[in-house]
């Protein structure tokens, strides 16, 4: 089984006043088919794969993604590659590789490698949002309202109606 989705976003670094607009890879969402015992046995999940980039027009500052999808033999989840650019630099002045959902390494031009960052050790922080009342009809969370809630109660049927 196999589908996706894909969006465009733009996120407000409000201390600094900086938009960046960004895309996001596409989700699959995956499901190998394994014969044991004459019975099919199956291991759903969701893989980040394609690519997208993130920008700022204030800086100049970019950066180009690559989600890599699991290959079908071999290899590993969660893989991604990543330049992060200068403004009007051909070259990156940074690379990026590991796994989204764990440690990346950066390595610099100027030859330093570092930790980038480890998503395991991350803080959550709670997200700023404006109340529901406060949103415009197509703002996501107003849009996917009904959705969320019907999910969240394990009503499948009146989550896919909502979301129709």
């Amino acid at each position: 089984i196999h589908f996706y989705f894909s969006l465009l976003g733009c996120v407000t670094c409000l201390d600094h006043d900086e938009h960046y607009i960004l895309t996001f890879p596409n989700g699959y969402g995956r499901q190998v088919n394994a014969l044991f015992f004459w019975s099919i046995l199956t291991v759903p999940w969701i893989e980040l794969g394609g690519e997208c980039s993130i920008s700022c027009s204030k800086t100049g500052y970019n950066a180009s993604i690559v989600f890599h999808t699991k290959p079908f033999y071999g290899g590993k989840k969660h893989r991604i590659t990543a330049e992060i650019f200068s403004p009007n630099d051909k070259k990156p002045f940074c690379s990026i590789e590991g796994e989204w959902n764990g440690v990346m390494y950066a390595k610099y031009s100027t030859g330093e490698n570092a930790v980038f960052i480890d998503t395991k050790k991350m803080p959550t922080i709670k997200k700023k949002v404006r109340k529901l009342e406060d949103q415009d009809d197509f703002e996501s969370r107003c849009l996917w309202k009904d959705v969320t809630y019907n999910l969240k109660i394990r009503d499948i049927d009146a989550a896919t109606a909502a979301k129709h």
